[in-house]
């Protein structure tokens, strides 16, 4: 029986629709819609201030939301809404699941000190997967390769370099198997000589098409990497497109002025 022709569309990963988010009086999110495709890889950049950590602090749930849906491979994050249309929050189970499937790495490495770099990846996967201590070891030192820290895996914190430690902190994020990796300015705290190391792993997970929304303040890194990059000012996205077009030949003025202020620094 014929089914007609197969469809061919790849479902977005991300569904970003309406999301507002205040704190207090201070509107920081006003309307923001954005897909983000399986696979893609979508650089925001923007002004301090212009509401791109906040973003990826919704999409994690890190932080709720007035109002607007995000859903991660079509499940709600945060918020399930009834037929009456009204939303409902999530039980924390559901929400702590939907949360193991999004990695995140943020600026700090928040890595326990008293584990070793092998313990700081292996720890989660058995706490909360449910893995056995040898799956999850095993699993760990193919991550240690792949972010090029193998001879480091009985290593502390301590005796890390802050690049390593972020290393450390993107294996621990990936021994989770997430569907989405979200980096907020992970470079923004480490010596100009270790950013390189850390864009690196960052380039490599893009090469095996793994979903990520990266916020940074590295444009060429961006312009680099991105499939697509975002410019957002004042909680609303500006202007979007793939990057050759978006640093090269900006249409908004608020992009124009953003870009040349970054280029005369």
């Amino acid at each position: 029986m014929n089914e007609g022709p197969k469809e061919t569309t790849i479902k977005p990963m991300i569904t970003i629709k309406n999301l507002h988010k205040s704190f207090g009086n201070l509107k920081v999110l006003s309307g923001l819609d954005i897909l983000v495709d399986a696979g893609e890889v979508v650089v925001v950049i923007g002004p301090s201030g212009s509401g791109k950590s906040t973003l990826l602090n919704c999409i994690n749930f890190l932080e709720p939301f007035e109002a607007g849906t995000i859903r991660i491979d079509e499940e709600w994050v945060g918020y399930t809404v009834n037929e009456k249309s009204e939303r409902i929050r999530q039980p924390e189970t559901q929400i702590n699941r939907m949360r193991a499937r999004v990695g995140m790495v943020f600026q700090q490495f928040n890595l326990f000190p008293h584990m070793t770099a092998l313990q700081n990846i292996v720890e989660a996967p058995v706490q909360v997967l449910k893995k056995s201590q040898e799956a999850a070891t095993e699993r760990a030192r193919d991550l240690l390769k792949k972010v090029d820290l193998s001879a480091k895996e009985d290593s502390y914190p301590a005796e890390l370099s802050g690049g390593q430690q972020q290393r450390v902190a993107i294996a621990r994020s990936l021994a989770m198997e997430p569907s989405v990796m979200l980096f907020d300015e992970v470079t923004s705290a480490l010596d100009p000589e270790l950013v390189g190391e850390v864009l690196e792993v960052i380039r490599n997970l893009a090469r095996d098409g793994m979903t990520m929304m990266i916020v940074t303040h590295e444009m060429e890194f961006a312009r680099d990497v991105a499939g697509r990059a975002v410019f957002m000012d004042q909680g609303q996205i500006v202007e979007q497109g793939i990057p050759a077009d978006l640093f090269g030949n900006p249409k908004h003025d608020r992009t124009k002025s953003f870009l040349s202020r970054l280029h005369n620094h």
